[in-house]
């Protein structure tokens, strides 16, 4: 049986343009990568001079941010760790006993304080910046521990934001667990408290994964809320410090900028790389059943 003969043309309408397609989107989306990594590289602070990816490579940027003691990078990076890791892990855990309470337990309110929480994020936070830093100033004369320029403070801050979108996330996700698991339990003489850390938790796995990488990353690149909360070079974030490097409209350091901003998407990555392989069940399990 003889072949049919290719045709370019015939096979371009069919299938090519959609690889066409999909390299463009590629190269959009990983241009600006290649274009922070180049200037984090190059060892001229001005940029301006040259139009050309990686034209010089040294990694001069990455050593001078560890040197500076005006700027200490170091310290701004064990920070936004500290404060992405406990934050995330605090956000998570609330979230989930909200969505368990939601979820499992019929209660006077549990349809308007559903409502309620889907409300809210019809307002930004920005709205409540004024309110938050008079409170933490009050609570600071009392408390100086976690008033302001405190990161136990700041933490404690973005924990009382945790009843949210991640709230109604795992809510959705909580929902698919078949409740006869409970109903079981409860015969065997289980508490509520028992089944929710020694069942639900393990089976929600997931969304606890997909809400920790998503509260981890909010944390850690917020810029408002920690630039007011937080004045001493010391307690700095990584949003805020870096900032530090491009404020000066006279000399702005962009090389030094970008390597930092390679640097602090680090930990993000390595959290993302060893969550993979719940973030995809986690994501669309919630939309099964609501």
């Amino acid at each position: 049986m003889a072949q049919k003969k290719f045709n370019i043309f015939r096979w371009f309408l069919r299938t090519g343009w959609r690889h066409l397609v999909g390299l463009v989107v590629c190269m959009y989306a990983i241009f600006p990568i290649l274009y922070i990594l180049s200037t984090s590289l190059y060892p001229n602070n001005d940029i301006n001079d040259t139009t050309a990816l990686f034209a010089e490579i040294s990694p001069a940027n990455y050593i001078e941010l560890f040197a500076q003691d005006t700027r200490p990078f170091g310290r701004w990076y064990l920070n936004t760790v500290y404060i992405g890791v406990f934050t995330a892990l605090g956000s998570v855990f609330l979230s989930a006993l909200a969505a368990f309470a939601f979820s499992r337990l019929r209660f006077r309110g549990r349809r308007g304080g559903l409502l309620s929480l889907i409300l809210m994020q019809m307002f930004p936070s920005i709205l409540g910046l004024v309110a938050i830093f008079g409170l933490m100033s009050d609570i600071g004369q009392v408390f100086p521990q976690i008033g302001l320029n405190t990161q136990a403070g700041l933490v404690l801050v973005y924990m009382g934001g945790a009843l949210g979108a991640g709230t109604y996330l795992m809510y959705g996700f909580f929902n698919t667990v078949p409740k006869e698991i409970d109903e079981a339990a409860t015969i065997d003489g289980a508490s509520h408290a028992r089944i929710f850390f020694t069942i639900i938790l393990r089976l929600v796995a997931p969304i606890l994964a997909v809400q920790m990488l998503l509260s981890y990353i909010g944390v850690t690149s917020d810029f408002v809320l920690a630039s007011i909360l937080l004045t001493d070079p010391n307690q700095l974030t990584l949003a805020t410090g870096l900032q530090q490097f491009i404020s000066d409209p006279y000399s702005k350091d962009w090389s030094m900028f970008a390597a930092g901003a390679v640097l602090s998407a680090l930990p993000s990555l390595v959290l993302f790389l060893f969550l993979q392989k719940y973030i995809t069940s986690g994501l669309t399990g919630g939309a099964v059943k609501g």
